[in-house]
């Protein structure tokens, strides 16, 4: 019975349980195999990723309020968070890693960084 490689269909020639010409084909069959699995969690991470690199440029002293708007136009999506964290007098904070955010009123957001805010309000 004449085997064939998973990745270019070549005839395999050698070992009765192999299963790629070479290396080669191993390799780019395992990593195709693997972008097309990770393709949403590559786009979340990426979001993620420009979310909290918004929120740092925009809260370097580690607590600041700016408006709704001002992240908006910077492309932050408010889809996409890591976690939240709720304080005892209710509110919830949205985070992306170490960077997070509470929303106020009049359309203002309050920006926190993890170690500092969150752990003086409790």
């Amino acid at each position: 019975m004449e085997r064939i490689c998973l990745d270019c269909n070549a005839v395999i020639n050698g070992r009765a349980d192999k299963k790629f010409c070479d290396d080669q084909c191993r390799t780019h069959y395992n990593n195709r195999i693997r972008t097309e699995d990770n393709s949403f969690l590559n786009e979340v991470n990426r979001i993620l990723k420009k979310n909290r690199a918004i929120l740092n440029t925009k809260n370097p002293t580690g607590k600041i309020k700016v408006k709704r708007e001002s992240l908006l136009r910077k492309g932050f999506d408010f889809t996409y968070h890591t976690h939240t964290y709720s304080t005892q007098k209710g509110q919830v904070y949205f985070f992306c890693y170490e960077q997070g955010y509470l929303f106020l009123e009049n359309d203002e957001i309050l920006l926190v960084k993890r170690d500092t805010e969150i752990t003086r309000a409790q």
